[in-house]
């Protein structure tokens, strides 16, 4: 029976940022159709009976710590982990018969482990961003470094970050790695997914494309009215909305925000308000041309439903991004959204259609996008009306599990 099927996910956290929020959803859409889900985590956040840390108890965390920070002195990023060799005792481990990987960097897991792991059971890797292909980064921007075995990086303070750059010997150490696993990759973006084909050290393995769902049932228009009541913003206000785990993160264009919202403010837009949520969202409130209202933590789908409801437009201005879970979220609840021209937002966003989007890096032309947003109310509508179908005919939870539910059936007949 393939409702038996067991998987276990491994993951940063169970429902914190970007990847471990797919992470959960993907966990949650699993058991929601019948299929035996858990979840190992480095941070566990939820109350849910079938996820657990990694982290057994105090003696090994300890461990991972001290090695970890020796591991990262010399340059070896995340290379050593002396739990993760513990996991093949896990009993959830015994009885899974797919694991399934999201970020394996964090501080928390050694793939140096993963040869082990494979040997025992057949593993799906499901790429949250460009780590598994590079000597260290998340997101290479215009550096094609991986696909000739990196070194000499140009990013070396790009998270995760290196003291020195050791980014040649990681890549190999990735290279020996990955020769001795049974994987399959999976891609949310069709962006990512050509990355990987490019690179060597992915390219070896079978690569497939399942997008990033949510439940939309939760995620799901609000009237205006009543979310921004809950918001406490007037009715007669344009609000533009901005969100990120960290939105001082130049990563998500904060800094781009900034130029487009000063050079709107001098095209006579009135009445706009900028909702900002994220961590460290308070470092926002003296930084634009507009009032902000600022939400430093949310605590749950609702308040984050509400926040898009209330909103005539989403911003996401990122300079490098695989398929953002924020854009879903936001088309969800039938709010159109601006963004860059850049990685896999071009899966989602359709300009004109679906949202606007524009130039890389071109605040002009972001401005641009919130000020025709703003002003054309039925041209807003209309966007709105197809965000929503758009979100329902693709990217719910319910259609992401029935998808890998396929992959794993797939995988365990036939080994690949």
């Amino acid at each position: 029976m393939t409702d038996n099927i067991s998987i276990l996910h491994i993951s940063t956290a169970d429902n914190l940022g970007g990847s471990s929020r797919s992470a959960y959803r993907i966990h949650t859409g699993l058991k929601k159709i019948g299929l035996k889900s858990r979840m190992l985590a480095g941070t566990r956040l939820t109350d849910d009976a079938d996820i657990g840390l990694i982290f057994r108890n105090k003696k090994w965390y300890i461990l991972d710590q001290a090695f970890g920070k020796i591991a990262n002195f010399m340059g070896l990023q995340y290379l050593f982990y002396p739990s993760s060799f513990r996991l093949k005792y896990h009993a959830w481990f015994k009885e899974a018969d797919i694991i399934q990987l999201y970020n394996t960097h964090g501080g928390y897991f050694s793939h140096l482990a993963l040869p082990g792991i494979s040997k025992r059971k057949p593993i799906i890797w499901r790429l949250s961003d460009m780590w598994p292909m590079t000597g260290h980064c998340a997101y290479s921007y215009d550096c094609e470094r991986f696909k000739i075995g990196c070194g000499l990086c140009p990013y070396l303070s790009e998270y995760p970050s290196l003291k020195r750059d050791t980014t040649a010997l990681l890549w190999k150490v990735k290279n020996w790695i990955y020769k001795r696993l049974n994987i399959i990759i999976v891609a949310p973006s069709k962006w990512i997914a050509d990355l990987a084909r490019q690179s060597p050290l992915t390219s070896r393995f079978k690569i497939c494309i399942i997008p990033n769902g949510l439940d939309i049932q939760i995620f799901k228009p609000v009237k205006k009215e009543i979310a921004r009541k809950a918001l406490d913003i007037d009715l007669d206000k344009k609000v533009v909305f901005f969100s990120a785990h960290s939105v001082k993160d130049h990563r998500k264009g904060g800094v781009l925000l900034k130029e487009a919202l000063s050079k709107l403010a001098k095209k006579n837009i009135q009445n706009v308000i900028l909702l900002v949520a994220g961590s460290e969202s308070e470092s926002y409130a003296n930084e634009f041309d507009f009032p902000v209202k600022h939400v430093n933590f949310i605590s749950n789908d609702t308040m984050m439903v509400n926040m898009y409801s209330a909103s005539d437009v989403f911003v996401l201005p990122t300079l490098a991004d695989n398929l953002p879970n924020g854009i879903i979220e936001s088309m969800a609840c039938g709010t159109p959204v601006v963004s860059f021209n850049v990685g896999g937002v071009p899966d989602i966003i359709k300009h004109m259609k679906t949202g606007y989007l524009a130039r890389y890096k071109d605040s002009d032309d972001l401005a641009e996008g919130i000020k025709i947003l703003l002003e054309d109310n039925n041209l807003r509508n209309s966007l709105s009306n197809q965000c929503r179908k758009l979100i329902e005919q693709e990217y719910s939870s319910d259609l992401q599990a029935e998808r890998f539910k396929s992959l794993y059936e797939d995988f365990l007949k036939n080994g690949k």
